[in-house]
């Protein structure tokens, strides 16, 4: 789901910037603000994260861990890679990280032998016994239960009626498909989270706060942002048809939520979520990661 940019950074958060950053002008800091983290961004030489939730402290850690993990991987893109501890600042926590250019692609558009060795690069990017001990590898809840049965138990009960036979079929062909090798997958890939340059090359993969170890067609799913035309043409077939599948199950950025063991937290709320979403499809609204056009 897209960041909002907010028009002025609070006074707050440029201290917090200023003592993680000292010495550098902040008079061009502007902000983003994200599900969990506030970010300022200081065009060219930093972005600033800073929790704003309690789970956002204290996740902070593992992930910031994580970017250095993966930045240090040998990705033919940049990543954003720590430039300070993570530092708490009261009830918040906050770590600067490395500037990356370029900028997004608007939706639709996109080159499929661009986006090809995108994902490529992701899915057969080493994971280490240690980064797989810090990302989420599906399929198990905490209380012993498969991410499925939490959906066909909790979530699709929950939806209206006219939606339940056929979120059920969805659900069950998805789980129904032959296993394949689990790799790196984003988990919150295209939208603002991909930078490309002017040559449509890619710069920079930036929030890699969902990555988890799962199918690769995950991510060929979420690039459906560029249009499914692209992601056709970027992938081989039965990849197509895996992101396809995912995705028609409740959408694919629900899916990633429902697999990083969130969906029980507040599940009215997200089954109200994901009806927007079924309704949007149903208006022809595109989307991106789960949210309607426009929304955050």
């Amino acid at each position: 789901m897209p960041a909002k940019e907010e028009s002025a950074v609070s006074g707050e958060l440029l201290e917090i910037a200023d003592a993680l950053l000292p010495g550098v002008r902040l008079d061009s800091a502007r902000l983003f603000r994200g599900g969990m983290h506030d970010v300022v961004l200081v065009p060219e030489v930093a972005a600033v994260r800073v929790s704003r939730r309690d789970s956002g402290t204290a996740a902070l850690p593992r992930r910031t861990e994580v970017l250095r993990m993966i930045a240090s991987s040998g990705l033919p893109f940049a990543v954003p890679e720590p430039l300070t501890p993570v530092t708490t600042f009261g009830e918040r926590a906050a770590v600067a990280v490395s500037w990356v250019g370029g900028t997004a692609l608007p939706e639709g558009q996109g080159d499929p032998e661009k986006i090809a060795p995108l994902l490529r690069a992701i899915r057969e990017c080493p994971v280490s016994p240690e980064l797989e001990a810090l990302l989420h590898v599906p399929p198990t809840y905490p209380d012993g239960r498969h991410w499925g049965q939490v959906l066909i138990e909790e979530v699709i009960p929950r939806l209206p009626e006219q939606y339940r036979a056929e979120r059920l079929r969805r659900v069950e062909e998805a789980l129904a498909m032959p296993p394949v090798s689990a790799a790196l997958v984003h988990g919150d890939l295209g939208g603002g989270n991909v930078h490309w340059d002017d040559n449509g090359d890619v710069v920079g993969v930036l929030d890699w706060d969902l990555a988890l170890v799962f199918d690769p067609a995950i991510d060929a799913a979420l690039m459906a942002w560029h249009g499914w035309e692209n992601v056709r043409g970027a992938v081989d077939e039965e990849t197509y048809r895996r992101a396809r599948t995912w995705d028609s199950t409740i959408g694919v950025g629900f899916l990633v939520s429902a697999l990083y063991t969130r969906t029980l937290d507040k599940v009215d709320v997200f089954v109200e979520h994901i009806v927007r979403e079924l309704q949007a499809r149903e208006g022809g609204t595109k989307t991106q990661n789960g949210c309607p056009a426009g929304s955050a």
